[in-house]
């Protein structure tokens, strides 16, 4: 399917960092619970990822991230997930998340 530009402008990406993690027991499938800052604008967000293959909670926090913020709240297990944390699987399926290198600024749109 292809879509216009204007479209995926739409999709709101911004950078954030990670500032805290739990883990999500209550969740179907091994998750975190994770809150991002997003800057001043947006602030900090939660959400929950199911990333629990190649990251500890220690190693994300500080992590810059990559989320889509403009999707609206869904309830997981109990807990308001509030953007989407975005990846991409690798060849076993489990999620690499995507970042920015160098870093940059937390509320960066993606362009």
């Amino acid at each position: 399917m292809i879509i216009s530009y204007q479209e995926f402008e739409n999709v709101d990406l911004r950078s954030g960092t990670v500032v805290k993690v739990e883990p999500f027991p209550r969740a179907n499938k091994p998750a975190y619970k994770v809150w991002v800052d997003f800057g001043t604008e947006i602030g900090i967000k939660q959400t929950s990822a199911q990333v629990t293959v190649h990251y500890t909670p220690e190693s994300l926090v500080g992590r810059q991230v990559v989320g889509c913020v403009n999707l609206g709240d869904k309830n997981i297990a109990g807990f308001t997930s509030e953007f989407l944390l975005v990846g991409f699987p690798d060849k076993d399926g489990a999620i690499c998340l995507l970042t920015a290198d160098p870093t940059v600024p937390n509320g960066m749109k993606m362009f």
